[in-house]
């Protein structure tokens, strides 16, 4: 059940069992009780008197007319503060009478009323209604005890206001240490998001993205790893786009970046999620495949890169060079990496061989100048 589904008296716990508990502590008698029931017709008499005084004492303090504000609300108060001095001198103190207590010290925390000046209220009004009662009981003996049961029950009022009034607080407090906290979770999400997004940045090409250069290092050292601890083999391939400066100086870079970013979505349509996709430089990539031979690499993910690649961008051709590694020894990133690069350097060197010696060029020289990709 929520709190706000309860009354005050729930919240607080308090029934009539706890009221006598309180009784008890600030030693608030039958006997007392009766004493402020007889006193009651005597303060009723001059109820406006003490109410008129009353105020007149506390607009006097410039916080509390301030508090105040209009005249109608001092009407307001002058009413509630009759009620009040009504029920100090009923006699009965049950649980609707602690309900109201406690609703007071609620109203005084919402409008901003500071404990000390609610307890300089306290005194005054205690003051003027001691006065009062002095004037008018003449026996010695009741006036004394008199005056000692309205201590003790103002005491009691007291306990009740500034409980309301803590719980309050507390509440306060309760509600702004979630909001900060709630705040803080939300800021450490967006940071997280942020940190995210940022190294994905760090690690991704942005014309192409696929993974850059920088991050190849990492990611092969990783897999080569993985794959030795799984007895499996991993296969490098190294593609450079070829005649690009050519394509370049004759349609213009951003026609050449139009390629490079076309280039970059085929790959990845081609290799699997577990594959490793990297623009290594200008028109250059790489791409590691774990799990994956030399000859799968070339007869089957170049084939299907190829057929990719025809589709797309006709007549743009690619030099690859493929290496392996593993499963019984693993060589070095950079010998793994050297090793397709060279064979895709020597693929370059005969492409450019045929295209210099014309179209008299034999078939098995011309079968070397397929675009090599696609698995």
């Amino acid at each position: 059940m929520k709190q706000t589904d309860q009354t005050l008296l729930e919240q607080l716990r308090i029934t009539e069992f706890e009221i006598e508990q309180r009784k008890h502590l600030f030693a608030l008698e039958p006997r007392d009780e009766m004493l402020l029931r007889a006193a009651g017709n005597l303060v009723e008499s001059h109820l406006e008197e003490l109410v008129t005084r009353f105020y007149e004492l506390q607009t006097s303090t410039p916080e509390i007319a301030l508090l105040i504000g209009d005249a109608d609300t001092l009407q307001r108060l002058r009413a509630a503060q009759r009620r009040y001095v009504v029920d100090l001198f009923s006699g009965i103190y049950d649980l609707e009478y602690v309900n109201i207590r406690l609703r007071i010290g609620l109203v005084h925390k919402r409008i901003g009323v500071e404990p000390k000046l609610y307890l300089a209220a306290v005194d005054s009004l205690k003051f003027l209604l001691a006065e009062k009662l002095t004037e008018l009981i003449p026996e010695s003996d009741v006036r004394l005890h008199t005056l000692l049961a309205l201590d003790k029950l103002m005491m009691f009022d007291v306990a009740l206001v500034f409980e309301t009034y803590i719980r309050s607080l507390v509440a306060e407090i309760e509600t702004s240490r979630n909001k900060s906290e709630q705040y803080a979770r939300a800021l450490e999400e967006k940071v997280a998001t942020r940190t995210r997004q940022l190294e994905e940045l760090s690690r991704t090409d942005p014309l192409t993205g696929l993974l850059n250069r920088r991050y190849l290092d990492e990611t092969l050292t990783r897999m080569l790893r993985s794959a030795q601890r799984r007895y499996e083999k991993v296969a490098l391939v190294y593609l450079d786009v070829d005649d690009f400066k050519l394509l370049n100086d004759s349609e213009g870079h951003q026609r050449g970046d139009e390629v490079l970013r076309m280039l970059g979505e085929i790959i990845g349509r081609t290799t699997r999620l577990e594959d490793g996709c990297f623009r290594y430089g200008g028109d250059e990539f790489c791409i590691v495949l774990p799990n994956c031979d030399r000859k799968q690499a070339e007869e089957v993910f170049l084939a299907r890169l190829n057929e990719e690649l025809a589709a797309v961008l006709p007549g743009l051709t690619l030099s690859a060079g493929c290496s392996e590694t593993g499963p019984d020894d693993f060589v070095l990133p950079e010998e793994l990496l050297g090793k397709a690069d060279q064979r895709m350097y020597e693929m370059k060197q005969r492409h450019r061989m045929e295209v210099a010696a014309g179209p008299g060029k034999t078939g098995e020289q011309a079968s070397v100048d397929q675009p090599i990709v696609g698995r």
